[in-house]
C-alpha cells in the first residue's frame, strides 16, 4: 500500500514547464495497443515504431531474454512514445543479470523518444542510456537491479529529461543514477533531473544521483533522495563549461556527506539533513573547486554542517544566506583556510569560523526535524531569529517556490 500511495503521489506531481522537453505536448500520429506479454514480441513491436508512433503496453510482466537495445528515433515534430496503458502496471525484466534490462542507444544515436510509466527490475543495470539526446524517462519505477538502477555513462548524452521516477535498491555500485563518466570520458549536458524519488542506494558505493566530471549545464531540481551509502547527490565540475544548477532538493540519511559538489555550480534552496560526514562538502576531485555558489540552503547535521576542503584562494566562492547547524562539530569547517570566500548572511550553530555569520539559537529553530532523518520538515519555528540574509544574495523564491517577503536565511521562508 505504501508504494501504491507513493506512485499516486509521483504521478500527480505537476511537471513544471521548465522540466519538460519542448516536444512534450506534441500528440502522436498513431497509437498502437500492445497486449502480447511475450518479451520477444515486444522487442519486435518496438523495432517497428516510426516517428509519431505511440506504443501503449497492456498490463503484465514482459521478460526479455536477449540483450535488448532500443535504436528507434523520432523527430522534434514527431516523437516516439512507449508508455504503459492508462492504469496498467507494466513490468519489464529479464531472467538473469548477464545483461541490462533495457539499453537505449548503445548501437547508435537515439533521439526524441519517451519511456513513461514502466517498471524495470532485475538484470544488471535497470536502464542504460547510450548515444541519447532528447530522450525522456518519466514516471518509471526502477528497482532491485544487479548494478546501477539508471545509467548514462557509456556515451555522451544531451538533453536527457529524467523526471518523476521512483528508483531504489540497486546492487553492486548501486547508484540510483550514474550520469556521465569518470574524468570526463563521457559527458551529460543540458539535461534535467527533477522530481525523482531515490532511496536505499547501498551496495559498494550507492550515490543517489551522481553527475560526473565535465558534465555541464544540467538542472538537478526537486528530487527527494534519502538513505544512501555515498552522498545523496554528488556533482563534480564542468571543466569550464556552463555551470550545473542544484536546487530545491530534499536529501537526508547518508552514510557519507549528504550532498557533495566539487565546483562550477549554483547550489540553492536545498534541505540537507543527517550525514555521517558533512551536511554539505566540497573539495578537489578530478578537477579544481572553483566558481561555486552555495546560497539559501538549510543544512542540519550532527557532524560538520559545511565542509570546504579546497576553498582557500579559489575563484568565485560564495557562501551566503545559509542555515548551517551542527550539533557536535563545526557549523563551518575549512580544511585549508577560506581566503577570498564571500561569506555573508549565514546563520550558524556550532564551532568554526564566524566570518559573515550570525549565531542561531540551536535545533529548537527546526522542531519538524530530527537528526536521524525520520522528521525532515525544515520549516523554521515562529520564534527563530533567522532574518539576517544579505539582500545582495537574496533569492526571490524558496524551497517550496514561495515568494520571499523577508530577508530570512535558509531554504524555507516562514
Amino acid at each position: 500500500m505504501r508504494f501504491a500511495l507513493l506512485c499516486i503521489a509521483l504521478a500527480s506531481t505537476t511537471l513544471a514547464a521548465s522540466y519538460e522537453p519542448t516536444w512534450s505536448t506534441i500528440p502522436p500520429k498513431r497509437s498502437i495497443q500492445h497486449s502480447d506479454t511475450n518479451g520477444a514480441t515486444l522487442v519486435k513491436a518496438v523495432e517497428a515504431l516510426q516517428p509519431g508512433d505511440k506504443l501503449e503496453l497492456a498490463a503484465g510482466t514482459y521478460s526479455v531474454e536477449r540483450m535488448w537495445d532500443i535504436g528507434v528515433s523520432g523527430t522534434a515534430e514527431a516523437p516516439i512514445w512507449i508508455v504503459a496503458a492508462e492504469g496498467a502496471q507494466v513490468v519489464i525484466t529479464r531472467p538473469d543479470d548477464k545483461q541490462n534490462v533495457l539499453n537505449v542507444g548503445q548501437g547508435g544515436p537515439v533521439k526524441f523518444l519517451c519511456l513513461r510509466g514502466i517498471e524495470f527490475t532485475g538484470g544488471s543495470h535497470g536502464l542504460r542510456l547510450g548515444h541519447c539526446s532528447d530522450v525522456w524517462i518519466d514516471q518509471c519505477h526502477i528497482h532491485h537491479t544487479g548494478q546501477v538502477c539508471l545509467s548514462a555513462n557509456s556515451a555522451d548524452t544531451q538533453r536527457l529529461f529524467l523526471t518523476r521516477n521512483h528508483i531504489h535498491h540497486g546492487d553492486g555500485h548501486a547508484e540510483g543514477m550514474y550520469l556521465g563518466a569518470n574524468n570526463g570520458d563521457h559527458i551529460m549536458s543540458e539535461s534535467v533531473i527533477a522530481l525523482n524519488h531515490i532511496h536505499d542506494c547501498r551496495g559498494d558505493q550507492g550515490d543517489g544521483i551522481e553527475v560526473k566530471q565535465g558534465s555541464w549545464g544540467n538542472l538537478i531540481a526537486e528530487n527527494h533522495v534519502h538513505d544512501t551509502q555515498y552522498p545523496c547527490i554528488t556533482v563534480y565540475g564542468t571543466a569550464g563549461k556552463p555551470v550545473n544548477i542544484i536546487e530545491r532538493n530534499l536529501c537526508y540519511n547518508s552514510g557519507d556527506n549528504v550532498m557533495q559538489v566539487q565546483g562550477e555550480a549554483i547550489v540553492r534552496n536545498n534541505v540537507l539533513i543527517n550525514g555521517a560526514g558533512a551536511g554539505f562538502a566540497s573539495t578537489d576531485h578530478q578537477g579544481k573547486t572553483l566558481n561555486l555558489q552555495v546560497i539559501h540552503n538549510t543544512i542540519l547535521n550532527a557532524a560538520h554542517a559545511f565542509r570546504g576542503g579546497s576553498w582557500n584562494g579559489r575563484e568565485g566562492m560564495i557562501l551566503a544566506n545559509n542555515i548551517l547547524y551542527s550539533r557536535d562539530a563545526n557549523a563551518l569547517h575549512y580544511a585549508n583556510g577560506n581566503a577570498g570566500v564571500l561569506s555573508s548572511g549565514n546563520v550558524v550553530f556550532g564551532d568554526g569560523p564566524k566570518d559573515g555569520c550570525v549565531k542561531g539559537r540551536g535545533f529548537e529553530d527546526f522542531p519538524g526535524v530530527s537528526l536521524d532523518g525520520s522528521k525532515h520538515d525544515a520549516t523554521p519555528a515562529a520564534a527563530a531569529k533567522l532574518d539576517h540574509a544579505d539582500a545582495k544574495y537574496l533569492l526571490p523564491t524558496d524551497f517550496h517556490g514561495k515568494t520571499r517577503t523577508m530577508n530570512v536565511s535558509g531554504a524555507i521562508a516562514p
